[in-house]
């Protein structure tokens, strides 16, 4: 962990507008790597705004945590205006227009190991630099050379790696080489140690290209022709065509109410925002605060409430601009009322007697997350994926980026999980132009019509029951934003039929009652890695970075 990180809270003092605690008047940044939190604060310091710092962390993300941050990948955003308005960004990746449905299918119909995976036909086409720009030009006040400039300077100059960046790189060295003939990205002769300085020449060459000459310096010309080639040699499907037709789409946020607070969240194709409020309305009217945290009755039905929702996951969500939606109906407190009524306290409900729900006129990871505020009270809540860490592990020559692997991110199959356990119908069906489903749920919170959270994280399958349970942190068991992000997680997704804890997370007490009534409980390592900011009654922001990884919260 950097120096400027106090590991045990999460908290880096800057230099002015601060009070007690590790709580900050004038902005901050929370992301996954110290140098990026820094750049963006660089940009506030400078007079920009949230968005213009989100652009600024967005591209430093892509050379200090290239496990995740990118350019070669996808994501959302979520933005609140200091006066209230809010947008969404949908930048995620698109099928290419050579994709078909059946197109990771063996000639006897069964799906074809990794080809989802670890090809070049893994990747959509991005639309992260699409998305930074299309963001700026709406909410953006600084020159774009400026936000761009950190990253040059952060792959040119190179930076001190981390004991956990350190070993990522190494335990992934061997695909490296296996994926990547000819080419020597991310390779260090006899490995990488804490401390290390990584350079990334071809990367900083690439952002001066998106630096000059914004969307058109990666969609078209050099950058673009470099990707094309790199297509055309592993056999991919991603063409000049499919670059320079990636739009990002401004789409109408997902908005509910739990106990008086407002949730603005990311609509279809992300699968967070409609899983985030059902949840939450499938346990507002029980008595979480007087349960408690990670205790029996709490983890129950949690986990009851996970179960439905991600069955109805499976069924129901894809992109909206191929596939209808059924939003409305979904949210319906009626129709969540329903799908918990037989939840039963005398044992758990088995996932495969769950299904997904019905109603009426019914028409049939790697990932990372940044939050940050500025002193006019702008929040932006970025959730941004490679897919796999590293992404598919393959780099474009010359070009020195990582492809994304977000095809897997389809229903390949009807039925078949992907990486992440998940499984999906048609509605997630692999068609050219298509988004593919995601679970990425950056999320802002009101309280009384101000700003009150800004939230998000990485992790498959697991991001929207890690928003989840962090919200609840806070509202209900009246934990500090670094408590309730510190806090140990609990994760379950109807199927597997498995509730897996964080070790340590729940007394054995509490796991053998669990597993009378049923449950079938499996310890695991971290779980997600959340970037969170609460605005205090004080008006000042107080952050919460995730301990489990090199998150890190700058304020001033």
């Amino acid at each position: 962990m950097a120096v400027l990180l106090l590991m045990s809270a999460g908290y880096v003092h800057g230099q002015s507008g601060i009070s007690n605690n590790g709580q900050y008047s004038n902005g901050m940044v929370v992301c996954a790597y110290p140098d990026a939190s820094q750049a963006g604060v660089d940009i506030l310091k400078k007079g920009g705004n949230a968005v213009d710092a989100a652009v600024a962390v967005h591209f430093a993300l892509t050379v200090t945590h290239p496990q995740a941050g990118n350019i070669g990948g996808g994501g959302f955003m979520v933005f609140r205006s200091g006066k209230g308005k809010i947008s969404t960004l949908d930048f995620r990746e698109k099928g290419p227009g050579a994709a078909s449905a059946n197109m990771y299918l063996d000639s006897a119909g069964n799906v074809i190991p990794d080809m989802s995976l670890y090809t070049h036909q893994a990747s959509g086409v991005p639309g992260s630099v699409d998305g930074m720009v299309t963001a700026h030009k709406k909410y953006g006040k600084l020159k774009w050379a400026d936000l761009v400039q950190p990253a040059i300077d952060l792959a040119r100059n190179g930076f001190k790696i981390t004991k956990h960046l350190a070993s990522d790189l190494n335990r992934t060295q061997a695909q490296f080489i296996k994926l990547n003939p000819g080419k020597n990205y991310l390779l260090k002769q006899g490995g990488w140690k804490e401390g290390d300085i990584l350079v990334q020449e071809d990367l900083a060459k690439t952002f001066e290209f998106i630096r000059d000459k914004g969307r058109d310096g990666f969609y078209d010309g050099v950058v673009a022709n470099q990707i094309v080639a790199e297509m055309k040699n592993g056999s991919g499907l991603m063409t000049k065509e499919d670059l320079k037709n990636y739009h990002s789409v401004w789409r109408e946020a997902i908005t509910g109410n739990y106990k008086g607070y407002k949730i603005i969240t990311m609509p279809p194709p992300s699968s967070g925002g409609i899983a985030l409020l059902q949840l939450l309305q499938s346990v507002e009217k029980y008595p979480l605060k007087r349960w408690g945290y990670n205790q029996d009755s709490t983890i129950r039905l949690i986990v009851e409430a996970e179960r439905r929702v991600y069955a109805d996951r499976s069924k129901y969500l894809g992109d909206p601009d191929f596939y209808k939606v059924p939003v409305d109906s979904l949210l319906k407190p009626a129709y969540i009322t329903s799908r918990m009524s037989n939840f039963s306290w005398d044992a758990a409900t088995p996932s495969a007697s769950i299904k997904p729900g019905t109603f009426v006129g019914y028409e049939s990871d790697q990932t990372t997350h940044y939050s940050i505020v500025d002193k006019d009270g702008n929040a932006v809540s970025i959730t941004t994926t490679l897919n796999d860490s590293f992404g598919s592990k393959i780099f474009v020559n010359g070009a020195g980026f990582l492809l994304n692997n977000e095809m897997d991110d389809f229903s390949s199959k009807p039925g078949v999980p992907n990486m992440y356990g998940l499984v999906g119908g048609k509605a997630n069906s692999i068609q050219p132009g298509k988004r593919m489903l995601s679970s990425m749920t950056p999320t802002i919170i009101e309280k009384d019509g101000k700003l009150f959270m800004v939230v998000g994280t990485p992790g498959g399958s697991t991001i929207i029951t890690s928003v989840f349970q962090t919200i609840l942190n806070v509202i209900e068991f009246d934990q500090t934003m670094q408590q309730a992000v510190s806090s140990k997680r609990f994760h379950s997704q109807w199927l597997p039929d498995e509730v897996v804890f964080e070790r340590d997370g729940v007394d054995s007490t509490t796991i053998s009652r669990l597993e009378a009534k049923g449950y079938k409980t499996k310890p695991t390592g971290g779980i997600g890695r959340v970037e969170a900011i609460l605005k205090k009654p004080s008006g000042y922001y107080e952050g919460g970075a995730d301990p489990r990884g090199d998150d890190t919260t700058i304020g001033y």
